[in-house]
């Protein structure tokens, strides 16, 4: 039977899109809640919570495989109550159970699957099981045949799991004060966010961009302390160009259709994971319209006007607010829908346009998804391209525009994909940020209007009758009371509404909404709860860690900030709020970089001096980068010799030739520019012995000379650029980088 056939079960009267999916699985399915967790109890079997999403891939296929399946789910009926949870939705359940399975298991995902007992505590947990034993990964019907036997013959021991569990949850999402310390505690100042910064240039990937391997996810949050630093540190601002580069013009981005899929399954940012979020395109919207602001790179300008586009005709209501998400598969393929052969291409096309095109959007050589597709990617820049054709980049994007629109176009005409169609405040207000910011940038009036028009409805539309803000909407029904996230995030699109407007009207209204979050929301203790207490949920947490978007109480502490000329008393809410999460800003500085970027402003807000860390322009670096270049030989070949000068009592790590660097070191690495290189010797390194219990590490110290022989290839831009990070025995500074010309 498939998940569209046969008789409805309880799930038909919901209106989140992810359960009605699964409205015609066999399975005996409730919606999270006061029934279900009675009818556990007084029946005294074991809770099965299936959480995820309406976009989520592997969701769909543990739909098709497990819960469209007779025989699954009549053992499911017969031993558990089976509740399904749309993660978007209660996202302070999602936390909850999926820092569950991340504890049990060591790691996490979607679909979650987590076996709960009555009084809703976790005792077995993984993610997406087959339907069938495999090596290594136990089917589905394992798992639930062990789980009813160990809640009929070993309930003690699964109680005494269930309780373990549940004290970790409240030691890692409660995150009460020390009793000795409460009080005690000051805001943390700048340097967190510096801290933050260093651990960022410590896992950047110099020639793909972004940080660490695959998968690649855009991670707003890094980007934004990126922007925070960009104008006064030469590292970052490389750093987020080079990012914000290879992203928009990888295949994570839609080249035909504008916007950014999830993320990258590559460190390339080739190969997408094909849905796309809402949350992802509103936040990258605001960091493309700060870059573009910063420098005026034509890349990013092309950016922000195609995921408008793409916002507006794909992700809009015709109410006016935006859908939060669209599919990766059709009919079962993932990619289906964006993804091209050669064959269709070519007889699309033809062949000229085909030969013109296939540099361009990077379908020039084989294949390399799945065997027989491309995704469409620019392998270089377009004003690199308009350069070696030796002609204006407009027109070049002219001659471009007639193949493009014969792709889009026909891409349009395939089997459409699930738009998940609910309407949420928070990622409202993180795309009404977006394109507020790109329109102020711009002076594009039509973006700051979609951005009014997303503000209006969410405003009017996402309230009881009581006026308190809620957080989803769907087919005109409003509901579930709004979570900090709610507030924090459709507070900064309104302040970003009312600077590309002038109209104070939406800074009104964010001062009105922080007022309800502080009366509704607030910890006694400082910062704010991630939603009320209500009895089904186990523990009432703080979101104090960036993930996928930034931290709620990050962006709550901003707005403080921001909003303090209106209302001085939040400068010191803004404080108390940083000095409660101080503990675990001191000790994962690296997990909340919005928080730490908070810090940092209200330290440099306090007045002259506040900060103790000097200017990067003011800073002497131990490493002094020269070059020697030789003359061309008669065969065009020529060496050149890259000199470090390392100060003495420096060290900086050596370039790794195979590339096994640990992933807290930045290695040396090398770029050039307008050379072809033939062969490059390094110098030898010296082995330094095991740090603080990490691996052995290669150093270079003194002068080092690297030599690369090759021959030039441009005659107007020949550059080195060198990335190295500085150390003494008892720290390390920032990576930076030094590009020298010849």
């Amino acid at each position: 039977m498939s998940s569209s056939d046969g008789p409805s079960n309880r799930l038909a009267a919901s209106r989140s899109p992810y359960l009605l999916l699964h409205r015609h699985n066999p399975v005996d399915w409730y919606e999270w809640g006061e029934e279900a967790i009675a009818r556990a109890r007084a029946e005294d079997k074991p809770i099965f919570l299936s959480v995820g999403y309406s976009t989520c891939y592997w969701c769909h296929v543990m739909e098709r495989e497990s819960f469209s399946n007779e025989a699954i789910a009549a053992r499911m009926n017969a031993d558990f109550v089976n509740v399904k949870l749309d993660r978007e939705e209660r996202p302070e359940l999602d936390e909850i159970y999926m820092t569950a399975t991340q504890v049990l298991t060591g790691r996490g995902g979607w679909p979650n699957s987590v076996f709960l007992t009555p009084a809703l505590e976790p005792f077995f947990a993984g993610t997406y099981f087959p339907p069938e034993d495999r090596p290594g990964m136990p089917g589905f019907p394992t798992v639930l045949r062990s789980m009813a036997e160990a809640w009929r013959s070993r309930r003690d021991d699964v109680e005494a799991q269930a309780e373990s569990v549940g004290e970790a949850l409240r030691r890692h999402l409660d995150l009460e004060l020390d009793p000795e310390t409460e009080g005690e505690r000051k805001a943390p100042g700048g340097e967190l966010a510096e801290r933050s910064l260093a651990e960022l240039e410590r896992s950047f990937d110099p020639v793909h961009g972004g940080f660490g391997g695959a998968p690649k996810f855009p991670t707003p949050s890094n980007l934004l302390l990126l922007l925070e630093f960009a104008d006064e540190s030469e590292s970052a601002a490389r750093m987020l160009e080079v990012t914000l580069d290879r992203m928009a013009r990888g295949g994570i981005y839609d080249q035909l259709g504008g916007g950014f899929h999830r993320y990258a399954t590559d460190r390339e940012w080739l190969i997408p994971h094909f849905e796309k979020m809402l949350y992802d395109n509103g936040l990258l919207l605001e960091v493309y319209a700060r870059q573009w602001t910063r420098t005026q790179d034509p890349q990013a300008e092309r950016v922000m006007r195609q995921t408008a586009g793409f916002l507006a005709r794909e992700m809009t209501s015709p109410e006016g607010g935006l859908w939060s998400a669209l599919d990766a598969e059709t009919d079962g393929h993932e990619g289906a829908f964006y993804v091209w052969t050669r064959d269709e291409l070519l007889s699309l096309l033809g062949e000229e346009d085909y030969g013109f095109a296939a540099p361009l959007l990077g379908f020039q050589g084989g294949p390399f998804f799945e065997g027989s597709y491309y995704v469409l990617h620019l392998p270089d820049r377009l004003e690199r391209q308009a350069e070696r054709r030796k002609m204006p980049l407009a027109v070049l994007e002219q001659e471009l525009e007639g193949p493009r629109r014969r792709l889009f176009e026909t891409r349009s005409e395939r089997p459409p994909i699930l738009t998940d169609d609910k309407v949420l405040a928070d990622w409202n207000g993180m795309a009404i940020a977006g394109l507020a910011a790109a329109g102020g940038a711009l002076g594009d009036p039509g973006l700051v209007d979609q951005a009014r028009a997303a503000a209006a409805f969410v405003l009017a539309e996402l309230r009881t009758p009581a006026g308190t803000l809620l957080h989803a909407w769907r087919e005109g029904h409003g509901e579930i009371e709004a979570f900090l996230s709610d507030y924090a995030f459709l507070a900064h699109g309104l302040v970003e509404l009312e600077r590309a407007t002038g109209e104070t009207r939406w800074g009104d209204a964010a001062v009105d909404l922080v007022e309800e979050q502080i009366a509704r929301l607030s910890d006694p203790r400082g910062g704010f709860f991630s939603t009320v207490g209500r009895d089904d949920v186990l523990v009432r947490s703080k979101d104090l860690f960036d993930g996928a978007v930034p931290a709620a109480n990050a962006i709550a502490v901003l707005n403080l900030i921001d909003l303090a000329p209106r209302r001085p008393e939040w400068a010191d809410l803004a404080a108390r709020s940083l000095a409660a999460a101080a503990g675990a800003l001191e000790r994962a500085p690296s997990a909340a970089r919005m928080l730490a970027l908070g810090a940092r402003r209200l330290a440099a807000g306090a007045g002259p001096g506040s900060s103790e860390t000097p200017p990067a322009e003011e800073r002497e670096s131990p490493v002094v980068v020269s070059l020697e270049a030789g003359l061309a030989g008669d065969g065009g070949e020529r060496t050149l010799r890259l000199r470090l000068a390392i100060a003495e009592g420096w060290h900086v790590y050596a370039a790794y030739e195979d590339g096994e660097a640990p992933d807290w070191v930045t290695p040396t690495a090398i770029e050039v520019r307008g050379f072809e290189i033939d062969e490059i010797r390094y110098p030898p390194a010296r082995e330094l012995a095991e740090l603080l219990g990490r691996d052995r590490v290669l150093i270079w110290e003194g002068e080092v000379t690297v030599e690369l022989r090759g021959r030039d290839l441009d005659a107007k831009r020949r550059e080195i650029e060198v990335r190295f990070q500085p150390c003494d025995e008892s720290r390390c500074l920032a990576a930076t980088s030094a590009a020298v010309a010849f």
